[in-house]
């Protein structure tokens, strides 16, 4: 395969990149954006298995493009929200997207907090272009186990009194008392590996014995490359989605022209077909999130959309999964190519 990377500027002066990934022969199909969740990066569909999720869109014939946004772990330290993400990052991806290509129609596969700020974007009507999306784990609707609740409602207050940022990677190298403090308590809750990141990441992001993924789905070498596919997340972020999880939806800051003050006031301002995709044993998000966010489509253009809850998957072995690329991946190809 061949890669390029094509930089864009976001209108607010915020740059991102998108990796444009192509096999041998010239794309049959139209492009397809991939965006990625919150303190990751665009490398985290590329994970060290025997076919990625890219690997399965090139084979098809997509002219696949991985975004960048201003979440990711490539780029410094950032206090972003996902409002920001919504105005400025995916519209202008696929903005240039569109530029480079010369397509009208663009087709998505969006996980987690990529999925909920593109959501935002596509609701508002911010992404005509966009006609077929594939969601995986939240969208709209934002429902997590309770005492993930309790730790976004009473923890996070004292941490962002402490720390701009939560980082996994402290697991590996913690540079202040504060992460040094963090990580040890993490080491003395969490008994599930010997990858202190792997930890770190149970502890930012959810709920569980690990909670982003089971690890009886991981291979050895991706458990591995965990510690260098996670990085910084802001407060902002989770002051934002504790906000979000008290109203049972995405609320936006209030600070942004473009969005609607909710979202579930008004049908969709989209035609795009979406995909809804959930891990039964999700320990991030409950697969209700999806359920209801399905729901909530269905009623605006019954039969539609489509729903598919993995009776054995978490929230991002979804994608990294050992055998994703027979159990999860041909259901987002059928849904991408019908």
């Amino acid at each position: 395969m061949s890669t390029r990377v094509v930089p864009f500027t976001t209108a607010d002066g915020r740059t991102g990149n998108l990796i444009n990934v192509r096999g041998h022969k010239p794309p049959a199909r139209g492009p397809i954006i991939l965006v990625h969740g919150a303190g990751v990066r665009a490398n985290i569909f590329r994970a060290p298995v025997r076919a990625t999720i890219v690997d399965a869109l090139v084979s098809e014939g997509f002219d696949v493009w991985l975004e960048n946004w201003r979440a990711s772990i490539d780029f410094p330290e950032n206090e972003w929200n996902l409002d920001q993400a919504a105005v400025y990052d995916h519209p202008q991806a696929v903005k240039t997207i569109v530029r480079e290509t010369g397509a009208d129609v663009i087709k998505a596969v969006i996980h987690c907090q990529g999925s909920t700020s593109f959501m935002m974007s596509a609701v508002a009507g911010l992404l005509p272009e966009v006609k077929t999306v594939v969601t995986n784990a939240v969208s709209l609707h934002t429902v997590i186990p309770p005492v993930s609740k309790a730790k976004i409602e009473y923890l996070v207050p004292v941490i962002r009194r402490l720390t701009r940022y939560l980082d996994p990677r402290w697991g590996l190298e913690a540079p202040t008392a504060i992460a040094k403090t963090i990580v040890a308590l993490v080491r003395v809750i969490h008994h599930e590996c010997d990858n202190t990141v792997c930890k770190m990441v149970s502890f930012t992001y959810g709920t569980g014995f690990p909670a982003l993924w089971r690890h009886e789905n991981l291979n050895a070498e991706t458990h591995e490359g965990l510690k260098s596919e996670f990085g910084h997340v802001p407060m902002t972020f989770f002051q934002q989605m504790a906000r979000c999880v008290r109203h049972g939806h995405l609320v936006t800051t209030g600070t942004l022209p473009g969005l609607p003050e909710d979202f579930l006031a008004q049908p969709p301002q989209t035609d795009a077909r979406f995909a809804f995709f959930a891990g039964r044993l999700n320990r991030c998000f409950s697969s209700v999130s999806q359920e209801r966010t399905f729901e909530f489509f269905d009623r605006h253009r019954p039969g539609y959309h489509s729903l598919h809850v993995l009776p054995t998957y978490s929230h991002l072995d979804v994608f990294m999964g050992k055998d994703a690329a027979t159990e999860v991946f041909p259901l987002m190809i059928e849904e991408l190519t019908s």
